[in-house]
């Protein structure tokens, strides 16, 4: 980047950080471990426009919004949007896969995860942050090797953070990416919001191609409503300090419906899948008693009590019958994190495997 760009850049942030502010997960199917797919092909996308968003009507828009609502300064953000171009790149990655039939199955996703890289990382990572760990998990109750390992999953231990810079990715998706803009301008927003609170020039992180920022891949606005500062050093970073990602998962965690010493699920039993199938189909939320599961033939070789909420989980493979278990409002609190039955689950079995490897466990038989 030449001499020109960087003082431009530097002019950007400055002005945003001088203004005053006044008073004032792409949606997933919960059984899969990705977006939904279609067999149906999706009519031609035109080319995006090469021209900057600050060309854009709808980007002005956006612009004086966040000068009225917020503070910012006007020529500060003409200034900033003049540098983002639409990507085609992101747009092609956030569009579904057309032309096939998308085939899910639960155990191909879980060996891209529970495998050696990152059980090797996460013994590294767990030892390497030991301390932060047992703060966090003291503070929010959260078991440590749950922390690691949704921090392995999301992004092997920060070494996979993105390379797409997160302004031009959330300014193509909130302006050119209609079904989701109104989504992903919240998160423009709130993503300039956090620069600016944390004296971050806005051009400067990458992330996914999505926008989700740092070890943890949390979005601007889980940023600034989840995130902690966790290492107490006055600012929130989850690019750089493995602690404030450690607490903040936690805390995410927490504010979600995380219960302390309680599992994440149960074994499960079903006699007839048909009897069942509404408790599948139910949704997400632990609503169900182990009681009113039994009458459909649903049942566990643990005792679980009667009043704690259940949901049914069903696991789909794509050579062979579905894996269930009972997931509880921990299980739960995970699908807040990605709203996927199979990334939930990964997490739970990476998590084990991390935890009876620490403490040098034999294999399960």
């Amino acid at each position: 980047m030449g001499n020109s760009n960087v003082t431009g850049a530097a002019l950007v942030v400055g002005a945003l950080l001088l203004a005053v502010v006044p008073a004032a997960v792409q949606a997933q199917s919960p059984r899969s471990g990705s977006p939904a797919a279609t067999d149906a092909a999706s009519p031609a996308r035109p080319a995006l426009s090469t021209q900057s968003y600050a060309t854009r009507p709808e980007a002005q828009a956006f612009i004086d919004r966040m000068v009225q609502a917020h503070g910012f300064d006007r020529a500060a953000l003409q200034a900033l949007f003049a540098r983002l171009k639409p990507s085609e790149r992101v747009v092609h990655l956030m569009t579904p896969t057309t032309g096939g039939t998308f085939r899910r199955s639960w155990r191909e996703y879980r060996a891209r995860f529970v495998q050696p890289a990152r059980i090797d990382g996460g013994l590294a990572f767990w030892q390497d942050n030991g301390a932060d760990l047992r703060l966090a998990s003291a503070l929010h109750g959260v078991p440590e090797e749950i922390i690691v390992a949704i921090i392995g999953v999301e992004t092997l231990y920060g070494r996979n953070t993105g390379k797409f810079p997160v302004a031009e990715s959330l300014a193509t998706l909130a302006f050119d990416y209609p079904s989701r803009a109104d989504y992903f301008r919240s998160e423009l927003e709130q993503y300039l919001l956090y620069a600016r609170e944390n004296a971050i020039d806005p051009l400067e992180p990458l992330g996914s191609y999505a926008g989700a920022i740092g070890t943890p891949q949390f979005m601007p606005g889980s940023i600034r409503r989840f995130a902690v500062d966790h290492d107490k050093d006055g600012r929130i970073d989850l690019r750089n300090s493995n602690a404030d990602a450690i607490g903040s998962v936690a805390h995410f965690l927490a504010r979600h419906g995380w219960i302390a010493g309680k599992p994440t699920h149960y074994p499960v039993m079903i006699a007839d899948l048909a009897k069942a199938r509404p408790f599948i189909d139910a949704g997400p939320v632990p609503q169900s008693s182990i009681l009113a599961l039994a009458e459909a033939g649903v049942t566990s070789s643990v005792e679980i009590p009667s009043d704690e909420k259940l949901v049914l989980v069903d696991l789909v493979n794509a050579d062979g019958p579905a894996d269930h278990v009972l997931g509880t409002q921990n299980f739960y609190a995970i699908t807040r994190y990605n709203r996927s039955y199979f990334y939930a689950m990964a997490v739970i079995d990476l998590a084990a495997e991390l935890r009876r490897r620490r403490a040098g466990e034999a294999p399960p038989q």
